[in-house]
Formats: C-alpha cells, sequence, structure tokens
C-alpha cells in the first residue's frame, strides 16, 4: 500500500555537489536536444526527462569505465 509520506529520492548524496549536478544535467539535455530551463520544467514529457537522465547514466557510465581502464 502506498504511503502517505513524501519521499525525494532524487536527493543529492553530496550536498557541495549540487551546482556540479546541475551543470552536468544542463549539459545533458542539450546533447539530446531537450529545451531545459533553471527551474521548474513541468512541462517536459516523460520521454525527454527520461532522455536526459539516461544520457546522464551514460556518461557516468562511460566515465568510470575509462577510470577502471586507467587502473590496470
Amino acid at each position: 500500500m502506498a504511503s502517505n509520506k513524501s519521499s525525494n529520492s532524487n536527493k543529492i548524496m553530496v550536498p557541495q555537489a549540487r551546482a556540479a549536478m546541475n551543470k552536468f544535467k544542463m549539459e545533458a539535455a542539450n546533447e539530446v536536444g531537450v529545451d531545459l530551463k533553471k527551474g521548474y520544467n513541468g512541462s517536459l514529457t516523460t520521454k525527454e526527462a527520461g532522455s536526459i537522465g539516461g544520457q546522464m547514466v551514460k556518461k557516468m557510465i562511460q566515465s568510470y569505465e575509462q577510470g577502471m581502464s586507467s587502473q590496470e
């Protein structure tokens, strides 16, 4: 059953990284051609939001893989 508690699963684990993460999100949106603006973006479609998140994950995995390959 659903809880009445409001939980935000988008919490930034390192608060000092908030500005960098926002910049990263804007870059990812630009790369996939989504017009993301600062502040509220409630008019984004699910597809647009998903493409931004997917691009961010893709770039994070790529960065991690590059770090792993340099340790070999």
